[in-house]
């Protein structure tokens, strides 16, 4: 029976052939463990493949050298890795993995999802990659705990959700990150023109707080980076997250994650928790990955004592959506405060907004940029000073079009003049 059969016969959960999990038992076995623990990664798996490429040609079956280079691989990925994700993990062009449930795994290439052969032997080794996994990160996932957030030490952020909750089996969504883009970059895959991150350069620098609104995979987090690459080197920038994504390039940087509860359901550290600690670490800038709940109220309330040119990222459907879903967001904390208050809060902290979206062949853009002119408990106002209008789409359906700019309000030139930065002059339409 040739490999790729026996191979077959294993995902099927036939046992009698499961080559890969007898030899996989037989390499640990061998190993040394003590001194795979002094080797580098890369050491580590040369080592392995080593030992079993022996092993196989000593006892093993015969088979062609593609079949043992596969057999080979898969072993040694499941001993070190995450098995048969490592091959998408090597995939540059991948930037989501989808796995719902064993036998069902998709991925995200260029925006498209796909589904792709990969398919875990059990439910049992699915278990096992996700214990590897949350394990690393010292959390764990259980039927107590049946949803957790965790990174890959390679950076990827990993979400989990296990029966009862997840009713087709345990479901796991990792997500990649490319080397952070610069804004450059960014101008040329699109994202923006030049003239806007222009804009955006001058709002960083010029200490204004910002806000990056936009739906789930608009590509948030990625333009949050670029952002970000706009601080002055020497700043003391504290990024606030839940799970570790952001990769600022600033010498003085101090990354805080947080916590959830252990088995006794003690030590839980949340976002609002390294807010409140991070005033005390002497920021020039805060940066919150995503604010979600209670924390937003915090934020608002470092932005408006002194920490000017911090940024965070919400949900939201559009730029000026963005307030309302802060607003929303903000009483959820335990303070109990009228709306208005909460308006004014919002009106005095946040001074731009940039909405991001995905478009229908994939593509990730700016669409807005707004500048909030209301005060105090004033009804929200948003000037946009850019705004993307899209051209019908073709038959090919690739979405472009054109950034169109708007004058920059008295108030936030002004502010811009004072910290030295050049304010585009824009006629308004």
């Amino acid at each position: 029976m040739a490999l790729r059969d026996r191979l077959a016969a294993d995902e099927r959960g036939g046992q009698d052939n499961d080559l890969a999990a007898v030899y996989r038992e037989r390499l640990l076995e061998e190993i040394d463990v003590d001194e795979l623990a002094r080797l580098s990664p890369a050491q580590r798996r040369v080592r392995m493949e080593r030992v079993l490429s022996r092993m196989l040609s000593l006892d093993g079956p015969v088979l062609s050298a593609r079949e043992r280079s596969v057999l080979v691989q898969r072993i040694v990925d499941e001993a070190l890795g995450l098995g048969v994700l490592e091959p998408l993990l090597a995939d540059e062009s991948v930037t989501e993995i989808m796995v719902n449930g064993p036998h069902d795994v998709f991925v995200e290439r260029y925006g498209k999802i796909e589904r792709v052969p990969t398919r875990f032997t059990s439910v049992a080794q699915l278990h096992q990659t996700i214990d590897r996994i949350v394990s690393q990160v010292n959390r764990r996932v259980d039927e107590s705990s049946p949803m957790v957030d965790a990174r890959l030490p390679t950076g990827e952020r990993v979400n989990v959700i296990i029966p009862p909750l997840a009713l087709d089996g345990p479901t796991m969504t990792i997500r990649r990150f490319p080397t952070p883009f610069r804004m450059a970059e960014l101008v040329e895959r699109g994202t923006l023109d030049t003239s806007t991150a222009a804009l955006l350069g001058a709002c960083v620098r010029g200490r204004l707080n910002v806000i990056v609104s936009g739906g789930t995979g608009s590509g948030k987090t990625t333009f949050l980076n670029a952002l970000s690459g706009m601080i002055p080197q020497h700043e003391r920038i504290v990024t606030i997250e839940d799970a570790a994504e952001l990769s600022l390039q600033q010498g003085h940087v101090v990354r805080l994650e947080s916590r959830p509860a252990n088995v006794e359901g003690r030590g839980a550290v949340i976002i609002r928790d390294l807010v409140r600690n991070a005033l005390r670490m002497r920021p020039d800038r805060i940066i919150v990955g995503e604010v979600r709940g209670g924390e937003t109220l915090d934020m608002l309330q470092a932005m408006n004592t002194g920490h000017d040119g911090s940024i965070a990222t919400v949900h939201a459907n559009t730029a000026r959506d963005a307030l309302g879903r802060l607003e929303t967001l903000a009483s959820m904390s335990e303070v109990d405060l009228p709306v208005a208050t909460l308006r004014d809060q919002i009106n005095s902290a946040i001074d731009v907004v940039v909405h991001l979206e995905r478009a229908l062949d994939g593509s990730r853009r700016v669409v807005e940029v707004g500048a909030v002119t209301s005060h105090r408990r004033e009804e929200y106002e948003l000037v946009l000073l850019v705004r993307f209008v899209a051209d019908p789409v073709g038959a090919e359906r690739v979405v472009s079009g054109t950034f169109v700019p708007a004058a920059v309000p008295p108030e936030l030139a002004e502010r811009l003049h004072r910290a030295g930065e050049t304010v585009p002059v824009v006629h308004a339409p």
